[in-house]
């Protein structure tokens, strides 16, 4: 099979059916967490930082919600604005860092955000995830909530090290494979490999590429939500999303959604 050494993220057609096949438990839970969570005025605006290729906020968006987010990769943001687009929205994401963004002059703060799929741990310093959530606390509302989902580190069994998946969309196909390469836990970074095998009628090909990623336990990842300051964790789940199953997260732990509620000032 032909092989193409590029980055995943370059390519948001592949992206989005790998990432965006199944997002309706996603949803509920995002609307549930907004009902249950939120204070004050009731969910009208979303944002997502990270927000790829826009699987999520479209979908909101045709709930009725105005929506916005932000991508480092250009490519992810013109197909995610062309989507809304062509949903009758106006193209309202933007190229910004998520470690350090503001929303544009005159756009209104948010009621909730959400990071659902570990783009977090792309931020590889204390100092870059600090600034993450003090932009964060800058863009959502005094009661507003922000869901941050990702894998941690976990202390009392052995972490995952292999994952794979696959997603049809037409005559597309795409297997997903993606395995640990390297754990430098003094440096508390982490390096994957990650490859999409891409099957069309006419062309079988495989995109290569590695991720290296900033590896959180659960303590470390509270303490840096408290030197942010501005947020308090309201409540834990895992990826069942399932809201009236809160979690209480120990060594074992994986994968987890901390709902952060924005403190008033």
């Amino acid at each position: 099979m032909e092989a193409i050494v590029e980055s995943i993220y370059d390519h948001p057609k592949y992206y989005d059916l790998v990432f965006g096949s199944d997002c309706a438990a996603e949803l509920r839970f995002i609307e549930q967490c907004s009902a249950r969570y939120l204070q004050g005025k009731r969910c009208r605006r979303m944002f997502e930082p990270a927000c790829g290729t826009g699987r999520l906020l479209s979908r909101l968006a045709k709930r009725g919600y105005a929506v916005s987010g932000i991508d480092l990769n250009s490519k992810a943001i013109e197909f995610c604005n062309a989507r809304l687009v062509r949903g009758g929205f106006k193209p309202t994401t933007f190229v910004a860092d998520m470690s350090d963004f503001v929303l544009p002059s005159g756009v209104p703060k948010f009621d909730v955000a959400f990071n659902t799929i570990n783009s977090f741990r792309h931020l590889r310093s204390d100092r870059e995830g600090i600034g993450h959530f003090r932009s964060m606390a800058a863009a959502i509302r005094d009661g507003g909530l922000y869901l941050l989902g990702l894998h941690l580190r976990p202390t009392e069994a052995n972490p995952s090290e292999t994952e794979s998946w696959s997603a049809r969309r037409g005559h597309l196909m795409v297997k997903t494979h993606m395995w640990t390469l390297e754990r430098d836990l003094p440096k508390r970074l982490e390096r994957f490999g990650i490859e999409f095998e891409i099957y069309t009628p006419l062309r079988q090909f495989r995109i290569e590429d590695e991720l290296l990623l900033r590896s959180y336990t659960d303590r470390e990842l509270r303490s840096l939500i408290q030197r942010s300051g501005g947020w308090d964790v309201v409540a834990t789940y895992d990826f069942q999303y399932q809201i009236d199953q809160p979690i209480d997260v120990d060594g074992t732990c994986e994968d987890v959604v901390y709902v952060l509620r924005r403190r008033g000032a």
